[in-house]
C-alpha cells in the first residue's frame, strides 16, 4: 500500500512539473498573476519597477543620435541600416509564465541592439540540431570557400570562435574593418590596423563585423535569410507577434542560389539588427527558461542550450551570445551565478533566471542600474 502511495505521489509530482509553465497563445491576452499568488513581494516588485522607471537611459530617444554619439571613437563609424526613435522603459516579470508585474508599453516595436546576438547564437543551435552544421568546433571554413575564412590566420577559425566572440576574425565585411570595430582604449589608427590578430580562441573581443561574419556565415549554411529562418523555426512556434523585423546594413547582399538575399546584423551599432517588442522578447525567453521547449514541442535541444551558456576560456561571464553571472567582470554580486540574459545597448536585457522560474525582459534602464534592478527583483522573493 505505501509503494502505491509513493508511486502515484511520484506521477503527480511529474505531471505538475510536466505542466509548470504557462505558455501564452497567439494574439491572446497574456495572463497575469498576483505576485503574492507565488508568494512574492508585492510592495517590493513594485519597488523595482519603480527603480527601472525611475532610471531610464540617459541617451538621446532619437537613437541615431544616441549611436553616433555611443560609438564616435570608432574610426569611419556611420549608420548602414534602419534605426528607429524608442519609446520610454518598459518591460515584463514573468514567473512560471506568468505575468506579475509590466510597465510602459510592451508592444511597442524597438531597437533591441546586441540581444539580437543572443537571437543569431540560435540560429546556429538550430543548424547543429538539423545536422546542417556537424559541431561548432568545426572550422568555418569547411562550410564556407568564397574566401571569408581564407589564409593562415582565419582558416584557424571554428563556429565556436565565432559564437564566443574569440575568433580575432581579420577582414573587412559590409565595409567595415574588424581592427576599427570598437578598438582598444589604448593607442591610435596606425595602432590598431596594423596589431598583429589575436590567435583564436584566446582572447574575446566584442566586434560587430566579427559578429557580422557568422551571420553571413550561417546564411550561406542555411540557403535562406536568418529573419525566415527564425520566423519558421522559432517566432512562430513560440506564438510570437508578426511586428518584429531583422534588418541587416543597406550593402549587406549576397547571392545564394541565383538568388539575393540580405545578410543581417547581428547588433545596431550602425544601425539594423532586431527590432522587437518586450512581449515577443519575453516570449523568447520563456523558450529558454523550459529548456527550448513550448508547450510539447522541443524548439530548441536542452544540449544546444547547456553548450550556449558554457562559460568561454577567455572570458567566465560569456558563452555563445549570451551573458552568464559567472564571478568575473561582469558578475552581479548577492545573484545566483546560474543566471543568464542577452544584452543590448541603451539597457535592453532578457533575463533568465532558472533557479526561481523567471524570466525578466527591461527595455532603455541605465545599463549600470541592471544589477541593482535585479536585486531588488531577487529579494522579493525571500
Amino acid at each position: 500500500m505505501t509503494y502505491k502511495i509513493v508511486l502515484l505521489l511520484c506521477c503527480v509530482n511529474f505531471a505538475a512539473a510536466q505542466t509548470k509553465y504557462y505558455f501564452p497563445e497567439p494574439n491572446a491576452i497574456w495572463q497575469e498573476k498576483l505576485p503574492e499568488d507565488f508568494k512574492i513581494n508585492t510592495e517590493g516588485i513594485q519597488e523595482a519597477v519603480g527603480f527601472a522607471e525611475e532610471n531610464e537611459y540617459s541617451g538621446s530617444r532619437d537613437l541615431r543620435i544616441a549611436i553616433l554619439k555611443g560609438f564616435e571613437r570608432e574610426p569611419f563609424h556611420e549608420i548602414l541600416g534602419p534605426t528607429k526613435k524608442r519609446g520610454g522603459p518598459a518591460g515584463m516579470i514573468l514567473k512560471n509564465g506568468y505575468i506579475i508585474a509590466q510597465w510602459g508599453d510592451t508592444k511597442r516595436v524597438d531597437m533591441t541592439f546586441s540581444v539580437t546576438k543572443s537571437f543569431l547564437s540560435t540560429m546556429a543551435g538550430l543548424a547543429e540540431d538539423k545536422g546542417l552544421i556537424a559541431s561548432t568546433n568545426d572550422k568555418a571554413i569547411d562550410y564556407l570557400w568564397d574566401g571569408t575564412f581564407d589564409g593562415a590566420h582565419n582558416s584557424k577559425i571554428t563556429w565556436e570562435h565565432l559564437l564566443q566572440q574569440n575568433s580575432a576574425w581579420s577582414g573587412t565585411l559590409w565595409g567595415g574593418k574588424d581592427w576599427a570595430d570598437r578598438p582598444p582604449r589604448e593607442g591610435g589608427i596606425d595602432d590598431w590596423k596594423l596589431e598583429k590578430p589575436k590567435e583564436p580562441g584566446t582572447v574575446m573581443e566584442y566586434n560587430d563585423v566579427r559578429v557580422n561574419v557568422l551571420a553571413y556565415s550561417l546564411t550561406h549554411v542555411w540557403r535562406k535569410p536568418m529573419p525566415l529562418v527564425l520566423k519558421e523555426y522559432v517566432m512562430d512556434k513560440i506564438g510570437a507577434s508578426t511586428t518584429w523585423r531583422w534588418h541587416g546594413y543597406e550593402n549587406a547582399w549576397t547571392e545564394i542560389d541565383g538568388l539575393q538575399m540580405k545578410s543581417v546584423t547581428g547588433g545596431g551599432h550602425s544601425g539594423a539588427g532586431l527590432f522587437i517588442s518586450a512581449e515577443d522578447m519575453a516570449r523568447f525567453g520563456l523558450l529558454f527558461l523550459s529548456n527550448g521547449k513550448w508547450k510539447d514541442h522541443q524548439i530548441i535541444s536542452e544540449s544546444w542550450i547547456k553548450k550556449a551558456i558554457t562559460p568561454s576560456k577567455p572570458n567566465v561571464n560569456y558563452g555563445y551570445m549570451w551573458w552568464l553571472n559567472k564571478k568575473g567582470n561582469r558578475h552581479w554580486e548577492g545573484l545566483s551565478e546560474n543566471i543568464y540574459y542577452a544584452a543590448g545597448f541603451g539597457g535592453n536585457f532578457i533575463v533568465i533566471d532558472k533557479e526561481n522560474d523567471l524570466v525578466v525582459v527591461t527595455r532603455w534602464l541605465e545599463p549600470s542600474k541592471i544589477g541593482t534592478f535585479m536585486k531588488l527583483v531577487n529579494e522579493t522573493l525571500n
